[in-house]
C-alpha cells in the first residue's frame, strides 16, 4: 500500500511514539501566577516551560464580561519586575490586564506554549509525567498555576431549568445585548453579581438573588481610598498570612466568605430598579424557585455563584477531603517537586491577586533553584529586568483589594 510501511508478518506498522520532552520544571498555566513563577525561574537561570491552554497569553481575562474593571488602581496591579503601564490611580480594564500579561511574557522572553492543555499529571519513576494530547513531557518539578477560579460553581438543579431559559456564567456573559427580551435573574449577590445586575438592569427587568454582603465604606477611587489602600494592602499581605496567628485564624473563614461590595452600592442597585430577592434554591415546572417559595418566571439566569479550582487532571494523592490541594505555602510535602501557586489565600490574603502572587512565586522558585544553585539568568532577562526597575516598583507589585467570591 503506497505511503504506508508494512511488515510481511505483522501487517502495517504504526509510527513510533514521539520521545517525551524533558524539562527541569513545567509550569501548568500561563496566567499571572504562572508568569510570575516563570520570571523568578528565569532570573535564576532555570530551564522551564509554561504550558497554557489559551490561544493567547491573557485570554482568561479577555473572556470576562466587557465592562469589568479591577477594584484597585494600576499602581497596585503589577507583577514582579514590571509595573502596570497605566496612570497610578486609574482602574485597568480586563483587556488592559490581558494585554499587560501578554507584554510581560514577551518582555522577559518567557517560554510560553499556548494552546496546550494538560490532560494528566502523574508520576513516572522519580520524575513527573504530563500528558497534553499526544504530547508527553517529563519534569523534575511541576508548578500548578491554573488559577483559583477555573470552574463555575453552578448548582446541580440548574440542569432542571426549562431549556428555553438562557443560562450564563460570568465567563460566558459579555454584555446585556446578548440577552433575550424578558426578565433576568442574577444568582449570587457578591461583586460580580451586583455589577452585572446593575448593568443588565438598564435594558431588562432584573432580580438579584442572594443574601446581602454589605459594602466597604470607602468609595473606590476616592481620596480616602487612595489614602487607606497602602496600609490596608500591607495588612492583608503581610499580617493576614499563614505565618501569623491572626492570619491562621482568619484563613478558614476567608476561604468561604463573600467579599463586601466595592464599586456598586446597595442604594445604587435599588435606584437602578434591581430588586433584591432571597437565595435561589431549586426549580419548579422549569422555573427557578427562591428560598421564600416564589417562582421566578424569567428569560435568563446568570449564575454569579463563584468559581472553584479544577484538579481532576492531577492523578496524584494530593487533594484533601474538600478537593483542595494539601500544601504549606504551595509546597506539597507528600510529592517532592510538586507546587501550587495562585490559589486563594495560598500563603496570604493576597496570594491569588495580581500584585500578591509574586511573593509566593519567588518562594517556589527558590525551592526549585536550591537543587542547582549555580545557574545564571540569561542576558535578555537581566536586560529586561533592569529596564523596568524603578524606585516605585515595589508599590507597583500590588493588586486588587478583594477577590471576587460569590455564593448562592
Amino acid at each position: 500500500m503506497k505511503g504506508q510501511a508494512t511488515d510481511q508478518k505483522h501487517g502495517p506498522r504504526t509510527a513510533p511514539a514521539a520521545a517525551p520532552e524533558r524539562f527541569e520544571t513545567v509550569i501548568v498555566g500561563g496566567g499571572q501566577a504562572g508568569l510570575a513563577v516563570g520570571y523568578h525561574l528565569a532570573m535564576r537561570g532555570r530551564r522551564f516551560v509554561i504550558l497554557d491552554a489559551s490561544q493567547r497569553t491573557g485570554d482568561a481575562w479577555r473572556q470576562r464580561w466587557d465592562s469589568l474593571h479591577l477594584f484597585t488602581p494600576a499602581r497596585y496591579d503589577g507583577l514582579p519586575g514590571m509595573p502596570f503601564p497605566a496612570a497610578a490611580f486609574s482602574y485597568p480594564t480586563k483587556d488592559q490586564v490581558a494585554d499587560y500579561l501578554q507584554a510581560y511574557a514577551t518582555r522577559f522572553a518567557l517560554p510560553v506554549r499556548n494552546g496546550v492543555r494538560v490532560d494528566r499529571l502523574c508520576r513516572d519513576g522519580d520524575r513527573y509525567a504530563l500528558a497534553a494530547g499526544d504530547r508527553r513531557i517529563l519534569a523534575d518539578h511541576v508548578v500548578v498555576a491554573t488559577g483559583a477560579h477555573q470552574k463555575p460553581q453552578i448548582p446541580a438543579f440548574a440542569a432542571e431549568l426549562d431549556p428555553n431559559i438562557l443560562q450564563l456564567d460570568p465567563n460566558r456573559y459579555r454584555h446585556p445585548s446578548q440577552l433575550p427580551a424578558g426578565g433576568v435573574l442574577v444568582v449570587g449577590a457578591g461583586n460580580s453579581g451586583a455589577e452585572i445586575a446593575f448593568e443588565v438592569s438598564r435594558t431588562h427587568p432584573t432580580w438579584l438573588s442572594g443574601p446581602a454582603t454589605g459594602h466597604i465604606p470607602v468609595r473606590t477611587g476616592s481620596r480616602w481610598d487612595q489614602l487607606l489602600t497602602p496600609p490596608f494592602w500591607w495588612f492583608i499581605s503581610r499580617v493576614l498570612t499563614v505565618q501569623t496567628p491572626i492570619g491562621r485564624k482568619v484563613r478558614p473563614k476567608a476561604l468561604i466568605t463573600t467579599a463586601p461590595l466595592e464599586r456598586v452600592r446597595p442604594r445604587e442597585l435599588a435606584a437602578a430598579g434591581v430588586e433584591r430577592v432571597p437565595r435561589t434554591v431549586g426549580v419548579q415546572h422549569g422555573s427557578p424557585v427562591l428560598e421564600d417559595g416564589r417562582v421566578m418566571h424569567v428569560a435568563t439566569v446568570l449564575w454569579c455563584t463563584g468559581f472553584r479550582p479544577d484538579f481532576a487532571w492531577i492523578d496524584l494523592p494530593v487533594l484533601g477531603q474538600d478537593g483542595a490541594p494539601v500544601h504549606h505555602r504551595g509546597i506539597v510535602a507528600s510529592q517532592p517537586g510538586l507546587y501550587f501557586v495562585g490559589l486563594w489565600f495560598l500563603s496570604a490574603f493576597t496570594s491569588s491577586l495580581l500584585g500578591g502572587v509574586g511573593r509566593d512565586a519567588e518562594h517556589i522558585a527558590e525551592q526549585i533553584a536550591a537543587h542547582q544553585p549555580n545557574a545564571q539568568p540569561t542576558a535578555e532577562v537581566l536586560t529586561a529586568a533592569r529596564a523596568h526597575r524603578a524606585p516605585t516598583a515595589t508599590a507597583a507589585h500590588r493588586s486588587e483589594r478583594y477577590t471576587v467570591r460569590d455564593n448562592l
